[in-house]
């Protein structure tokens, strides 16, 4: 990437365009003045990583100081603080919380070199021209709005999208093979008596009430008519379950952060129980036996982008579309699909890869050496495969996405009293 004239890119149209535009003299401001640039973002500790940063500084000049905070608060911070960040590196079902405040700027698509190659999740909600949509809040829904200063979402693709699509997963159970000593074959194992005491859930209440509704439909127990926008009918008999075991000492702990699900599983406290991808990677580098596990029923699917914060404008604006197109030109998409996420661009993900590990993380293939994680850390050795075979196997058996409901406030104030009953 070059360092000077990068800007110039950022106002041209298409991709052709956008190759040509290196040959355009820099503009002397910028060349003279990136170095002077921060940008502040904040988001989970999924993708706020010290090496990104890093890697902005070398490649594109500028500064980007990252602030990793836990879903709730980056809500919180996104809705309510709108001049304390330049960029927010959210999630879609957060953006159905924050973009009707008007604190984040719509942003133009045709400034983004790599549209096209973005996958169809967040265009039209397709894997494939034949994949059945999901419930929940999918990102296609929440991705689009009808123009610049719109505050309500489009119906279809536009030329303006709410946040740029970055990473995303297909979430499950995480276990430990070694300590249950049998086969995990459906969510309703969560609640199986035979792990009182050793089970978790994430104390995230848009992110749990879907592992919850995943559970109780595996149990037979509730028939959601859309387990991402629930009736408070569905919402009660799904809490009734869920404090019925909990009072009867089910679950080791509720936790909210990264580190929390790793100590808990790392242990051996918790054997079963809600996990994100990384922290399987961070358990396994430990040489600890833990499986991110298939389910019958499907995955509770999740969707991140960066949304720009409404305040940023001017040569810091620029700079933001310059991170944004570098962010999608593969150095992160690799570096973020080692440790098991999948890259908004894949195309561009797989030229920072080996061909092992493009096999491995993206195909489902035997590794045919060692897998490392980013940080160096073997994952898997020559032979294995990964939990839940290839992308299209694990992206096409989504349930449900992460989602805000219309009974949001209902169901957050029965998640509260949940968590303290």
């Amino acid at each position: 990437m070059a360092k000077t004239g990068y800007t110039r890119r950022a106002l041209l149209k298409g991709g052709a365009a956008a190759a040509a535009a290196s040959a355009l003299p820099a503009p002397m401001l910028w060349a003279q003045d990136i170095k002077n640039i921060t940008l502040r973002q904040f988001g989970t500790g999924v993708s706020n990583l010290n090496e990104v940063g890093q890697k902005v500084k070398e490649d594109l000049g500028f500064t980007l100081e990252m602030t990793a905070l836990d879903s709730d608060s980056v809500t919180q911070r996104a809705a309510t603080q709108p001049d304390s960040f330049d960029i927010a590196d959210i999630e879609y079902w957060i953006c159905k919380k924050v973009w009707p405040t008007g604190n984040l700027q719509a942003m133009d698509v045709s400034k983004i070199a790599n549209y096209d190659k973005i996958v169809g999740i967040f265009k039209d909600g397709k894997l494939t021209p034949e994949s059945e949509i999901a419930q929940g809040t999918a990102p296609h829904t929440v991705g689009f709005v009808e123009g610049e200063g719109s505050t309500t979402f489009a119906t279809e693709q536009t030329n303006w999208m709410t946040l740029i699509p970055t990473i995303y997963n297909a979430d499950t159970l995480g276990i430990r093979p070694d300590l249950i000593g049998r086969p995990i074959n459906n969510w309703s194992e969560l609640l199986n008596p035979e792990f009182k005491g050793k089970a978790s859930i994430l104390d995230i209440s848009s992110i749990g009430i879907m592992d919850m509704a995943m559970v109780c439909e595996s149990m037979g127990e509730i028939q959601y008519g859309d387990k991402g926008n629930m009736t408070r009918e569905e919402i009660d008999k799904t809490f009734a379950i869920f404090t019925e075991a909990k009072r009867n000492g089910q679950f080791r702990a509720f936790w909210k952060t990264f580190d929390e699900s790793v100590n808990l599983m790392a242990s051996g406290e918790v054997v079963i129980q809600s996990m994100w991808s990384p922290a399987i990677t961070a358990v396994k580098s430990r040489g600890i036996d833990c499986v991110y596990q298939p389910l019958e029923e499907g995955y509770r699917s999740w969707g991140g982008g960066i949304g720009l914060s409404k305040s940023l404008t001017g040569m810091e604006l620029d700079a933001a579309y310059d991170y944004i197109n570098w962010y999608l030109s593969g150095w992160v998409g690799g570096f973020l699909m080692r440790q098991g996420y999948y890259s908004a661009v894949p195309d561009t993900s797989k030229e920072f890869m080996s061909e092992n590990e493009w096999g491995y993380w993206f195909e489902g293939k035997e590794a045919t050496a060692e897998i490392t994680s980013p940080f160096g850390d073997v994952l898997a050795q020559a032979g294995d495969t990964r939990d839940g075979g290839s992308f299209y196997d694990r992206m096409g058996s989504v349930a449900c996405w992460n989602a805000v409901m219309d009974e949001n406030q209902y169901m957050v104030r029965k998640w509260n009293e949940f968590i303290a009953s």
